[in-house]
């Protein structure tokens, strides 16, 4: 309502719908989603001051000599539930004095977007959102063997999505499309493109849904990148483009064969040019590089193109009339990831690309999996790291991702997935049993 304070806005709503609990959500530095839940009668001290809590009991956030954290609910996140009289209000983190807490990932993709402003840009994300429902969280027993767009006869699979679907909507989350995905019991839902901070909270409340959904149902949603060997991943392909603050798409020139301004060109060959560096915060966990592998559509070289979908970067063909659709694909991120932080680094990157002014490498058309390993050096064509430790000792090296990140998330996050990473090798998998234990 124009004129109204955001904070009175939201009491007016809880009264009028009669909202008994809010729950008040923020992330982790792995993109867990916390929560702190308060009476309706709590809210308006919320609002104003805040919620206090134990920092140090947060992956990723404070020691236990610098514990005392508060929650602040942004007034613009406040939605509904799609259960009883429940409502949710997306939190900032700051510190006891008031400023902004510098290990709240939230916080730092807010800092990405202050540097894109500067600039005279916002972004804007569109992501596909994969998962799998499985039987129960013991094991990848799957629901259906459906693949690509298969229109099943209807089961557990369809009508879970399509409640899904029904319950974003009802929260003011826009969906284009839901379908079945190549995979048995694999899913897609495509999320309408909004501004980047607008997406990273859509997305972690996406995720909750899709999980609550399923649990509610005696069934088991996941995001995890590759559960079923032998069959296709589950990627996060994330749309993205630059608009000016006039509400032009920066992507877009009509002088141009391919329609791409040269902000686009620059801002692809950022994130091409660093890609090494990223990934490990687009693909977060021991389990991504194990989709990030050929064979399975899933992008594995450092290449773009117009059409051709065995590139890391893919730019969707222009259609006459939809300048403001002018975009490009980002392959390689996977929906485990923390949005908050992806979101972050890409920007980073594509923006690096714009203000140094970085030539755009040639587009590959080919099927880049078909060419022979000297075709590919012949073309300077480079890969992504292809196992959590390479991510990491990239990401290490990156002033890019220290800057976008900020030394604090930086550092613990490298620390977090360094143990990932020693205590996944020092398992004994179930693959060098059935292969060694006989015969060595």
């Amino acid at each position: 309502m124009p004129g109204i304070d955001p904070r009175e806005a939201v009491l007016k709503r809880t009264k009028e719908e009669e909202i008994k609990f809010v729950q008040l959500w923020f992330t982790d530095l792995l993109g867990n989603l916390k929560s702190v839940e308060i009476t309706a009668e709590e809210l308006p001290g919320a609002l104003e001051e805040g919620v206090g809590f134990d920092g140090s009991s947060i992956h990723g956030f404070a020691r236990i000599d610098e514990s005392d954290m508060l929650v602040k609910p942004d007034p613009g996140t406040f939605a509904v539930l799609p259960w009883g009289n429940v409502a949710r209000l997306i939190c900032d983190v700051y510190q006891p004095d008031g400023t902004p807490y510098q290990g709240d990932p939230r916080w730092a993709l807010k800092q990405a977007l202050n540097r894109a402003a500067d600039m005279g840009f916002t972004m804007y994300v569109g992501p596909e959102v994969e998962y799998f429902y499985f039987r129960t969280p013991e094991a990848p027993q799957v629901l259906d063997r459906g693949g690509y767009f298969d229109l099943v006869p209807p089961d557990e699979g369809t009508e879970l999505r399509r409640e899904t679907v029904l319950a974003l909507e009802g929260m003011g989350i826009g969906v284009e499309a839901a379908h079945h995905e190549v995979a048995p019991s694999q899913q897609e839902i495509d999320l309408r493109f909004s501004d980047a901070l607008t997406m990273a909270d859509s997305l972690m409340t996406t995720r909750f849904l899709v999980k609550e959904i399923a649990r509610r149902h005696g069934l088991h949603a996941t995001f995890m990148p590759k559960p079923l060997y032998g069959e296709n991943g589950s990627g996060m392909h994330t749309h993205q483009s630059l608009f000016h603050q006039d509400g032009h798409n920066a992507f877009f020139d009509p002088d141009d064969p391919m329609y791409l301004s040269q902000v686009a060109k620059g801002y692809i060959a950022g994130v091409m040019r660093h890609a090494r560096e990223i990934i490990g915060v687009c693909a977060q966990w021991v389990n991504s590089y194990k989709r990030l592998v050929p064979g399975y559509e899933a992008p594995v070289y450092i290449t773009w193109a117009r059409r051709n979908r065995s590139n890391m970067i893919r730019v969707p063909m222009y259609k006459p009339g939809k300048e403001a659709a002018t975009r490009i694909e980002f392959r390689a991120p996977d929906p485990a990831c923390n949005p908050y932080l992806a979101f972050a680094v890409m920007l980073h990157a594509g923006l690096e690309g714009v203000q140094q002014g970085y030539p755009l490498p040639e587009p590959v058309e080919r099927d880049v999996f078909a060419m022979s390993p000297e075709e590919r050096r012949a073309w300077g064509i480079q890969e992504l790291p292809g196992a959590l430790n390479e991510a990491i000792a990239e990401m290490e090296k990156s002033g890019l991702v220290r800057r976008a990140l900020g030394d604090h998330i930086f550092e613990k996050f490298i620390e977090n997935k360094r143990i990932e990473w020693d205590l996944y090798r020092a398992q004994v998998h179930r693959y060098e049993l059935d292969r060694y234990l006989a015969v060595i």
